[in-house]
């Protein structure tokens, strides 16, 4: 199963707080940092919505 590499690049200082629990739901803490998420339907639904604020690379076993 594939798998994504999220990173956050730009800070989720004042945004909307909505964006901000789901970063910090994600466990990105800082600029730069990364998580293995499972490449599913909910979690491809919730990058659309801090899109602008991460990155996604596809990661294939």
């Amino acid at each position: 199963m594939a798998q994504l590499k999220i990173t956050l690049i730009k800070s989720a200082a004042h945004r909307l707080p909505k964006q901000r629990k789901i970063v910090k739901e994600f466990g990105l803490n800082r600029i730069s940092s990364s998580v293995i998420k499972p490449d599913n339907a909910a979690t491809r639904g919730v990058i659309f919505q801090i899109s602008h604020l991460v990155s996604v690379e596809e990661i294939k076993d």
